[in-house]
């Protein structure tokens, strides 16, 4: 028989357009939705009964969460994650395929070993190995970006080798980690973000940079624009997304000479300017997809054949 659902959204911004787009997503098909704050959870750890505290009580017992967890409060926000793991919650985004998609170098170590097409990477921890890792990628121009950056922020475009050489060097005296990557001049500031839902992508859109950059995302002044992706596109997305373990994910590609080319996969996609672009209805698929989840189809037993003719 079916209820009402009793969700929950981590989040540290409830105004924020894409958690007002869940709970009204939600309350629209009847359930129960309520934003909480991720920074304010504390955990009862223990075998018994473990729990998740919030404000002086605990917090009841969650039919799923749907994580919502911005980068820097990736850490505690994963342990808040793993906890309603522990109490038999269905999470949406597990805490292992958050944590494999924060970190980019695991998640293109990843993406690589289940042969999804990417722009060619390097890595290297001594300075040292600097020109070598220049040289891996075809040399300058190149991008670095930091390994646990988002937004488009912590990514930088080389135009030469000594700029290169100077933009890591800089990082790394500031003791960040770094990735060095193939820049791929015929996207020409473009890129696409496809939306996967469960194993097909559900909407999509075409970023394109502001004058001047390359980086496409809407946080540096990107614009959203509809377009239609090919199946090869759509593919390539929903592989990468499955590759993670993530059930929600924004997945972004570069169109290359080669072909498509996995550039991230983010594992808390934002939904406004998707759902503008794109027509869809995103949060409406996400709470529909979590009640799949939490009902599944339930079938007629099968009748016996030899039974109607013994009748």
């Amino acid at each position: 028989m079916k209820r009402p659902l009793r969700l929950a959204v981590l989040t540290q911004d409830a105004g924020n357009y894409s958690i007002r787009a869940l709970i009204k997503a939600a309350q629209n098909r009847d359930h129960v939705i309520e934003a909480i704050e991720t920074s304010r959870c504390y955990m009862n750890i223990n075998v018994t009964r473990p729990e998740v505290h919030y404000d002086g009580k605990p917090l009841p017992q969650f039919d799923a969460i749907i994580p919502r967890i911005g980068v820097p409060m990736t850490s505690y926000g994963l342990a808040v994650v793993r906890q309603f793991e522990t109490t038999g919650a269905y999470c949406l985004n597990r805490s292992s395929a958050i944590s494999a998609s924060r970190d980019k170098l695991h998640a293109l170590q990843v993406l690589a070993r289940k042969g999804i097409p990417m722009p060619v990477t390097a890595f290297a921890k001594s300075p040292k190995d600097t020109d070598f890792v220049v040289q891996l990628v075809g040399g300058a121009p190149l991008v670095i970006k930091l390994t646990k950056g988002a937004q488009g922020r912590g990514v930088v475009l080389a135009d030469t080798h000594l700029a290169a050489a100077s933009v890591i060097s800089a990082f790394r005296d500031l003791d960040a980690e770094l990735l060095t990557q193939e820049f791929i001049r015929e996207a020409d500031g473009e890129d696409l973000r496809c939306l996967v839902i469960g194993s097909k992508v559900v909407a999509a859109m075409k970023r394109k940079a502001k004058i001047g950059d390359f980086r496409a995302n809407l946080h540096q002044g990107g614009k959203a624009l509809s377009v239609e992706i090919t199946p090869e596109e759509a593919d390539i997305a929903v592989k990468a997304a499955r590759a993670l373990g993530l059930q929600v994910a924004g997945v972004d590609i570069l169109r290359s000479h080669s072909g498509p080319k996995v550039l991230e996969v983010n594992s808390s996609p934002g939904l406004q300017g998707i759902e503008k672009a794109s027509g869809v209805d995103v949060a409406d698929l996400i709470i529909r997809h979590v009640e799949s989840k939490l009902r599944p189809v339930q079938h007629l037993p099968k009748q016996n054949p030899r039974a109607k003719r013994r009748e």
